[in-house]
């Protein structure tokens, strides 16, 4: 099992966090603030299994829309998890 962290900006995260539970992906958004002048982030947990991060990343890609030329439109990590328990 893998865990995705991404981070997006504020006014993207509505359109990738829907595109993400349109394809079966469940996702926890939390509210954070960072970059340049502290804008508005947010950042997005997607717990999947191994054979799915590709799809998820895919998905991701598509609920982010086309980049212009050299932008940056988030940043992501695919983390091992070691144990995955719901109680």
């Amino acid at each position: 099992m893998k865990l995705i962290v991404v981070i997006v900006k504020d006014h993207q995260a509505d359109r990738v966090t829907q595109t993400l539970t349109n394809e079966n992906f469940r996702v926890t958004r939390i509210a954070s603030t960072g970059g340049f002048l502290r804008s508005g982030v947010v950042t997005l947990l997607i717990g999947v299994e191994d054979a799915d991060v590709e799809a998820a990343i895919r998905v991701l890609r598509q609920g982010l829309g086309e980049a212009k030329p050299g932008e940056k439109r988030a940043t992501l990590f695919v983390l091992p998890v070691d144990r995955f328990e719901q109680i």
